[in-house]
């Protein structure tokens, strides 16, 4: 496993559950663009679903600073679609695009498989319109990630300048 930071993210494309609907996204269709991708171990477990329904309820928040939030786990998008229409534990739906990787080719090229339990980690990865590397992290197995806290990383990322550990969108920076 590798830092990717400052390095071009690879290029990738992959079947992707879409608000109910299979399409296929990829690096040359988000070109331009700021994007996250978030790992998640697997479907039907506990923690997972807390972090995809806090990324779900910020998905308009990441989209106001023009980033694309796109889930990503080495289900498939049969099961990402079975579980999705569970209203009990998704009572908001899932809108954002969850990649259905069981090719395990973006988890790979990512640097996100735990193949000691054939999985992705649980880890985040924010890519600018350069194609480059800006935010790279990798959680445990066991401690689920602050979707608020990603999207606090990532305003601070695409300000340009030093934004200290409290810093907030609109707060003053060091350029």
């Amino acid at each position: 496993m590798g830092n990717m930071i400052g390095k071009a993210a690879p290029e990738w494309s992959a079947a992707v559950y879409d608000n109910g609907e299979k399409t296929v996204m990829s690096s040359e269709s988000l070109a331009g663009k700021w994007y996250l991708i978030y790992w998640y171990p697997f479907d039907f477990t506990f923690i997972c679903p807390t972090e995809i329904v806090g990324f779900e309820e910020l998905k308009e928040d990441f989209e106001d600073d023009g980033i694309t939030v796109i889930g990503c786990s080495t289900d498939s998008y049969f099961s990402h679609k079975a579980w999705f229409a569970d209203s009990a534990t998704f009572p908001a739906g899932v809108t954002h695009p969850v990649i259905g990787d069981t090719t395990h080719r973006v988890t790979n090229d990512f640097n996100m498989m735990n193949a000691a339990l054939g999985c992705g980690f649980r880890g985040t990865v924010l890519v600018d319109p350069e194609g480059v590397v800006r935010m790279y992290s990798i959680n445990g197995m066991d401690a689920g990630r602050s979707p608020a806290e990603v999207l606090r990383t990532c305003q601070a990322e695409q300000v340009g300048g030093l934004c200290g550990a409290n810093w907030k969108k609109g707060d003053d920076f060091a350029a």
